[in-house]
């Protein structure tokens, strides 16, 4: 397997040409476990872990590898292992808050160029739900596609598209059936040579079986849905790469009933155009869109053009992204007196 295969581009050349790579390979992230990681190489696949330097230097979850990263590193003569010395800048990542009071980022996917947001057009499916993921996909630096999934047993389709459409501005909707077989080509289209897709969606909406569709084998293992209210079990336990036929790589990822935003750049106004624009028409240019006077947003709500829910959903959401932003300021202040308290440690013991 070649690299340019595994999506290693001029991006990460670049890169490549500043380290010392003597006697070093690059490689891809293709599962993570706890402490070590499944690494593919042009020499074939590597169990490594990061190295004491690495680590030292690591000082958030973020500064570690995760699935899809590309990583430097150094193989153990005669065995299938390997020290990870260097973890490549990022092009793009889908990250999420961790679960939990703790703030701090976790990577869903690295160096992903589209991410495939998958919803099953069944008693699971929730267009506030769906608004929340497309926030997150915009602020990946990824392409976003939704994939609504089981039209095989949906009897309107068309009533669940068009309620996607609605909040979903400029994003290609691709209807698929793992079992009839409907909308996989147009998948496979997208996934071409040296481009990667990552699956992201809730447990039960079918991104296991979507992957062996697209992988034409049985690989990944699959589960059915409880029948009371359509909810899925987590079938897929932990993220993995896999490579498809087509030569492109495919992220599939644990169903996460739960997305905590973690947005660092303007996402949030892609992902409500709507009203952004209609914000645009108020009359005072601070308008908080609930009680001021000649609001264009609430007269919008007042004529039935915006659902009140939608504008529901942006409150909340804009309330969660601007706590995890001055939280995470603090924590990063913390964080970094922490970091230089340990380099001082070192520097005293070194004299």
């Amino acid at each position: 397997m070649n690299l340019q295969q595994l999506g290693f581009t001029e991006f990460f050349e670049q890169q490549y040409q500043s380290y010392e790579t003597n006697n070093k390979l690059v490689g891809r992230v293709m599962l993570e476990h706890k402490h070590s990681y499944r690494v593919m190489t042009e020499e074939g696949e590597l169990l490594a872990s990061v190295s004491g330097n690495f680590a030292f230097h690591a000082f958030s979850r973020k500064d570690y590898p995760a699935v899809g990263d590309f990583v430097l590193v150094e193989k153990m003569q005669g065995e299938a292992r390997a020290i990870i010395h260097e973890l490549f800048e990022r092009k793009s990542k889908f990250t999420r808050k961790m679960a939990g009071n703790e703030i701090d980022e976790q990577i869903v996917a690295a160096n992903v160029d589209i991410v495939f947001l998958v919803m099953s057009v069944n008693a699971d499916f929730n267009v506030r739900r769906l608004e929340r993921y497309l926030v997150a996909a915009w602020d990946s630096g990824a392409t976003p596609v939704i994939v609504l999934t089981k039209a095989d047993i949906c009897d309107d389709v068309e009533h669940y598209k068009k309620e996607v459409e609605a909040i979903a501005f400029g994003v290609e909707i691709v209807v698929v059936s793992a079992v009839s077989g409907q909308g996989i080509d147009e998948l496979q289209a997208l996934l071409r040579e040296g481009k990667t897709a990552a699956l992201l969606g809730s447990s039960g909406a079918g991104k296991s079986t979507l992957t062996n569709a697209l992988l034409l084998s049985e690989q990944m293992k699959v589960s059915h849905i409880r029948e009371d209210d359509a909810k899925g079990r987590h079938t897929t336990t932990h993220r993995e790469l896999v490579v498809l036929a087509s030569g492109a790589c495919l992220i599939d990822t644990p169903g996460m009933r739960e997305l905590q935003l973690w947005d660092q750049g303007d996402s949030l106004a892609t992902s409500f155009s709507d009203i952004e624009a209609l914000a645009k028409e108020c009359r005072f240019r601070d308008c908080t869109h609930k009680k001021e006077p000649q609001c264009a947003v609430q007269q919008a709500v007042a004529s039935g053009e915006l659902e009140q829910a939608r504008l529901t959903s942006y409150f909340k959401l804009q309330r969660e992204l601007l706590y995890i932003e001055k939280k995470a300021n603090t924590d990063a202040l913390l964080a970094e007196k922490r970091k230089w308290k340990q380099v001082s440690k070192q520097v005293k013991k070194m004299k």
